[in-house]
């Protein structure tokens, strides 16, 4: 029984890896739309002065006709955007990423939306209490063009019983 003085504390957290779906895909949301400064800013953090991120004149003169975003920080946004939904507090640690690939550009003023397939499960043979996951995180623009993929093995928490 709950009284105002005492109402019940609820915090956001990700899934346990048991309460994953295989085969099911998350839709992050919302989305994200990158702005110049998030690429200025995130390029030059970085240490990436790669003038398709920078310079809008030589950009103009390329095939793509203007600046591109940085790839890497399209793939850290589409990573970034499942936290809250699968992972907050739930992972233990980033095993590996691969096949990673980005086949369509993302432009600047575009809109990222992210989501994550879960393909497999497994429980850890050596951490008691931990599974294996593997995910596919796909970021697309705001017209369904798939701008990044990438396969990832996690290592997550099962729960230690119902959820709560």
């Amino acid at each position: 029984m709950t009284t105002e003085q005492n109402p019940p504390r609820i915090v956001q957290r990700g899934l346990f890896a048991d309460e994953l779906q295989v085969g099911a895909v998350y839709a992050h949301r919302p989305g994200r739309t990158v702005t110049e400064a998030d690429n200025v800013l995130f390029s030059t953090m970085t240490m990436n002065p790669q003038a398709l991120h920078l310079d809008a004149a030589f950009s103009e003169s390329t095939e793509f006709g203007q600046r591109l975003v940085n790839s890497m920080f399209t793939l850290a946004t589409v990573v970034g955007a499942s936290v809250a939904q699968l992972t907050q507090g739930t992972l233990v640690a980033n095993l590996g990423f691969s096949e990673i690939t980005f086949p369509h550009p993302l432009h600047l003023g575009e809109t990222l939306y992210s989501e994550t397939e879960v393909t497999a499960v497994r429980p850890s043979r050596s951490r008691p209490g931990q599974a294996v996951v593997s995910l596919i995180h796909t970021g697309r623009n705001q017209h369904g063009d798939v701008v990044a993929r990438a396969v990832r093995t996690t290592l997550m928490h099962q729960s230690q019983g119902p959820a709560s």
